[in-house]
């Protein structure tokens, strides 16, 4: 399964490359899904009805996984230690990450240097 982050969605949406061709290409083979958070951060971003039809159609193509007990629990371990070690990211950053690893997912995100510190977690590319 392949799990889409926020900016890599909003690329999409705007028709930048490659995250468009890529989106394009999972969501035709059925693997493409996202976050409930990010699912929140793309609708609460929309600010025209017409960004909000296409956000809407966008999610609705795809699977949402959410965040649930066990999703959260291993998105607080990843704080808990990020933390510690001093490399701290976004609360939502946490909360993705708990998700994608509890469904074994490949994060597709252009935001590697935060995702990056997170021990176990596969990160896809947009080539």
């Amino acid at each position: 399964m392949i799990l889409a982050d926020t900016d890599v969605l909003i690329d999409a949406l705007h028709g930048k490359e490659p995250s468009a061709s890529r989106i394009s290409l999972e969501l035709a083979s059925g693997r493409l899904a996202t976050t409930s958070v990010t699912a929140f951060e793309l609708l609460s971003g929309a600010r025209r009805p017409l960004q909000r039809q296409r956000i809407d159609a966008l999610l609705a193509a795809m699977v949402i996984l959410p965040l649930d007990r066990d999703a959260a629990n291993r998105a607080a371990s990843i704080r808990l230690q990020l933390e510690a070690e001093g490399n701290p990211i976004g609360t939502a950053d946490y909360l993705v990450a708990g998700i994608a690893l509890e469904h074994k997912a490949i994060l597709l995100t252009r935001n590697r240097g935060y995702f990056e510190r997170v021990a176990g977690l596969s990160l896809g590319t947009l080539a």
